[in-house]
């Protein structure tokens, strides 16, 4: 990692999920978020604070390895507040440049979006969370009032969002984490 590489605040990072998006999918989820939502599914991910600072060239060689040995078709940008990370235009631009989708789901309005970062990612699931007025209908969605905005046709014929919410578990055995119905435990 060179001195001005660009370094990224990582909570933890997923290889091989089938949670967090249509197909096979690298997961990224950032530390800190300025949002705050209450309700938040991840609230442990929300103080402002370092946790696994990671460059730029590792993020990409680990997205590089998973599409050749795990078979991934893209990478879901999640947090905390992924748009948090100065650098996430450049980050979606070298995941794009190695074959590979990038869903972001982020709590701010698509048109508060970096236009660069808009232009590397194939879909946004936007604005904050209220827990008041959950989407019990959507995978993954938490509220109503969050769009998908597909950037590109790359994921626009995909029901997995929009579909009725599937019964799934994803045990990870190299860890700590489970997935059941969209949720992360």
């Amino acid at each position: 990692m060179s001195r001005d590489e660009p370094l990224f605040n990582v909570a933890s990072v997923k290889r091989r999920t089938m949670a967090l998006g249509p197909g096979a999918r690298m997961v990224i989820w950032f530390q800190g978020c300025d949002i705050g939502c209450e309700g938040c599914c991840n609230p442990e991910l929300q103080p402002l604070v370092p946790r696994h600072l990671v460059g730029l060239s590792e993020l990409l060689e680990v997205a590089a390895d998973s599409k050749g040995s795990l078979g991934i078709e893209g990478v879901t940008l999640i947090g905390g507040e992924p748009t948090m990370q100065r650098s996430l235009p450049e980050l979606a631009r070298g995941i794009r440049g190695i074959g590979l989708g990038v869903i972001l789901f982020t709590g701010r309005e698509f048109s508060e979006l970096d236009p660069e970062l808009v232009e590397n990612v194939d879909t946004v699931i936007d604005g904050r969370f209220v827990s008041a007025d959950r989407d019990h209908d959507r995978n993954l969605i938490g509220s109503r009032n969050q769009r998908i905005v597909n950037v590109t046709d790359r994921y626009s014929g995909s029901t997995w969002f929009t579909d009725r919410r599937c019964d799934f578990v994803e045990v990870d055995l190299d860890g700590d984490e489970l997935v059941t119905n969209g949720s992360a435990f």
